[in-house]
């Protein structure tokens, strides 16, 4: 975990954007990161709709006043796209050259690894640039907490508490996918904590349908009114997979795709406090010189990571963890 410094200027001005999925939290991070910068006698330039913004130069400088009353507040104040030009080489020098028009020595991108990939290529090109972890997905291997995946966790947890009440009175199976790409983390944790017979994750490489078929039945001859099945997104396959279920086993079965219901709301406490330290943490990086890095969440502190190392470093959920869902 050494720490790159960039031995150049004292960083007088700094960007901000947020980019790829949002993620409630973000605006916490926005907010500290100008809040931080403004302390410390910093110029902040925000940065909107992400990489696809700054290349049609959609910045505005920042106050603290622009960030008032925005903790609470889901989604991201500054927007969020995504960027095929930003993937290629014309598009990061034109990036980066727009960043030095607008004399941004340092800039703070708050996303997930594509993100991170886009701010690994302009640190290339002379930008100091510091990655904060936002993804609902929990699939950033660097550290322990993504912004905005608590309240993501919390969000579906409450919607499948309430298909269970109805999946109950109707004594139907019910599939709910949740989010999370292709990592699992969403499907686990919700079905945990809701208490669900069976979980699809795709880190499992695979699921024995028949023996969720045998299972329900098996349940529904000892007097078991529901059946609650949470499935990731990266299994998917939930509308067809219920029409099976059914045919099978003569249960009424149901599926309820959450999707982007969960990626907004008012974000927890945790991802409130969480991504404030985080951005604060961004901007001290910065002005200590230090480039190319990504804050992380480790065994209870906040720490830094060089760019390259962590889009390195692969993620797979706890087998222990996996382990309890199945016992529970």
């Amino acid at each position: 975990m050494s720490s790159e410094k960039n031995t150049t200027q004292p960083i007088k001005t700094i960007g901000v954007l947020t980019s790829g999925g949002d993620a409630p939290g973000m605006n916490a991070a926005i907010r500290a990161v100008v809040r931080t910068a403004l302390a410390k006698g910093l110029n902040v330039w925000g940065i909107r709709r992400g990489y696809h913004g700054l290349l049609r130069e959609e910045l505005i400088p920042m106050t603290g006043r622009d960030v008032a009353d925005t903790i609470q507040r889901g989604g991201t104040i500054l927007q969020t796209a995504r960027s095929q030009q930003m993937r290629t080489e014309e598009g990061q020098l034109k990036a980066a050259g727009v960043l030095k028009k607008y004399g941004i020595q340092g800039l703070v991108v708050i996303g997930g690894d594509g993100s991170f990939a886009g701010a690994q290529k302009l640190s290339q090109y002379g930008i100091n640039v510091i990655g904060v972890p936002g993804t609902i997905d929990l699939d950033i291997a660097c550290t322990e907490y993504t912004i905005g995946f608590d309240t993501a966790a919390n969000t579906a947890m409450e919607a499948i508490d309430k298909i269970r009440d109805t999946s109950t009175s109707h004594e139907r199976c019910s599939i709910v996918e949740v989010m999370g790409r292709d990592a699992g983390y969403l499907a686990l944790w919700c079905g945990i904590a809701n208490g669900a017979e069976h979980i699809l994750l795709p880190e499992d490489h695979g699921y024995d349908e028949q023996a969720i078929i045998d299972d329900i039945i098996e349940n529904r001859n000892r007097g078991k009114k529901h059946y609650i099945i949470i499935n990731a997104e990266g299994v998917g396959d939930s509308i067809n997979m219920a029409k099976r279920i059914e045919e099978a086993t003569g249960v009424e079965t149901r599926a309820t795709i959450l999707g982007h219901l969960q990626r907004g709301g008012s974000p927890t406490v945790k991802d409130r406090v969480y991504a404030s330290i985080m951005g604060a943490k961004a901007v001290d990086l910065l002005v200590e010189g230090k480039t190319n890095r990504v804050v992380g969440y480790q065994h209870g502190e906040y720490i830094d990571f060089d760019i390259n190392d962590a889009l390195k470093m692969h993620k797979e959920i706890p087998d222990y963890q996996v382990e309890v869902a199945k016992m529970l």
